[in-house]
C-alpha cells in the first residue's frame, strides 16, 4: 500500500444544524496522511474513521497527494468539496458526496399544496439546506428548487407525499343554502308576514302603525 492514514482522537463533537439533518462531526483535530490515493477512496476512509455511512457518486474522480492539513472533521470536508468541486449532503442516514456538475435544477407545480406548508415540512423533517436553493417561483403554484441529486430526490419525494395526503382528503361539497325572503306587510294593526312569496296568517298589534313593507333580514346575515 502507498498510503499511511490515521483517524486523531477526537475529544468533543460539535453538530451541524444549518445544513439538512444534523450531522454530528468531531470538532478535534482529524490527522489524514495520504501519500497518493483515490479522492473516493479518501472519503470512505473519512466515513470509515468516524463511523458515518457515506455514498460516494461515481462522477467523484481525482487523486489527493501529500499530506491535508490537521483539520476539524467538518473543515476536512470543505476543503475537499472546494479543491475538487464537489458538493455533500447528509440525510440523516447517509452522507452523499457528488460532483458539482451533477447538481439538479427543476421547477417543481406545487399544487394543490402552497409553498408555505412544502417549505413547513422540509423544515420540520430536517430537509431543508440553507445552501441549496427552494424558492417560488414566478406563477401559479411553482417553485424552484436546486442542489445535489439526493436533496432533490428528497424534495421529489416529500412533494408526492404532501399531493397524495392532500387528495385522500373528503372535499366537503359546501352547499349554499337557499336565503329565506321574509317581508312583513303592516296595515293598521294588523300585521302579515310573507314567506318566500306565501303569505302566513295575519295577527294584530295593539299599535296602530301607517301601512308599509319591511324586508326582513335572511337568517345568518342577522
Amino acid at each position: 500500500m502507498n498510503r499511511v492514514a490515521g483517524a486523531g482522537v477526537f475529544l468533543c463533537t460539535g453538530v451541524l444544524t444549518a445544513f439538512g439533518a444534523p450531522l454530528s462531526l468531531p470538532s478535534a483535530p482529524y490527522s489524514y496522511t495520504v501519500l497518493d490515493q483515490d479522492l473516493s477512496a479518501a472519503l470512505l476512509e473519512f466515513g470509515n474513521n468516524l463511523n458515518i455511512r457515506i455514498n460516494v457518486s461515481a462522477e467523484v474522480k481525482g487523486r489527493i497527494r501529500g499530506r491535508m492539513p490537521d483539520l476539524p472533521a467538518r473543515e476536512f470536508l470543505d476543503r475537499l468539496t472546494n479543491l475538487y468541486n464537489l458538493q455533500w449532503y447528509y440525510d440523516g442516514l447517509v452522507l452523499y458526496v457528488s460532483a458539482a456538475n451533477e447538481a439538479q435544477s427543476r421547477l417543481l407545480v406545487l399544487k394543490p399544496i402552497s409553498f408555505d406548508a412544502f417549505k413547513a415540512t422540509l423544515d420540520a423533517l430536517n430537509i431543508s439546506d440553507e445552501r441549496y436553493l427552494v424558492r417560488p417561483a414566478p406563477g401559479d403554484g411553482l417553485v424552484l428548487v436546486s442542489g445535489p441529486p439526493r436533496f432533490i430526490a428528497l424534495l421529489d419525494q416529500t412533494l408526492n407525499g404532501l399531493v397524495a395526503e392532500a387528495q385522500t382528503r373528503p372535499h366537503a361539497a359546501v352547499e349554499k343554502q337557499p336565503r329565506e325572503s321574509v317581508l312583513k306587510l303592516f296595515r293598521g294593526s294588523s300585521t302579515t308576514v310573507v314567506r318566500d312569496g306565501r303569505p302566513e296568517a295575519p295577527y294584530s298589534s295593539d299599535a296602530p302603525r301607517q301601512d308599509s313593507i319591511v324586508r326582513e333580514p335572511a337568517p345568518g346575515q342577522r
